[in-house]
């Protein structure tokens, strides 16, 4: 292979990367969109029927929820875009050992 078949190929590597990078975090930033907003603001009414320790359910996912949702996100972030690191760079180096 020569090296310019080997840049293209890696840099197709790179873009297939980028582009399940962005799938990753527009799929979490839809959740927390519909955690934050959906459950935090527009359900608030119907959540505030029922209680969470003492409190009403739409103001306890107003105030707690979100934020501990965004953690849990951010974790999640973490831990899946490690594995496709992980997975990518398998895949680039093997690109770039290619005679």
């Amino acid at each position: 292979m020569s090296p310019s078949e080997r840049e293209a190929e890696v840099s197709r590597a790179l873009s297939r990367y980028w582009r399940a990078n962005l799938t990753v975090m527009a799929a979490l930033l839809g959740l927390w969109a519909v955690l934050g907003l959906g459950l935090g603001v527009v359900l608030v009414e119907k959540l505030n029927s029922f209680t969470l320790g003492g409190f009403p359910l739409g103001f306890w996912f107003a105030q707690q929820g979100s934020i501990i949702a965004f953690v849990v996100i951010i974790l999640a972030y973490a831990v899946v875009l490690n594995r496709l690191d992980a997975h990518h760079h398998k895949e680039i180096t093997k690109s770039r050992m290619k005679d």
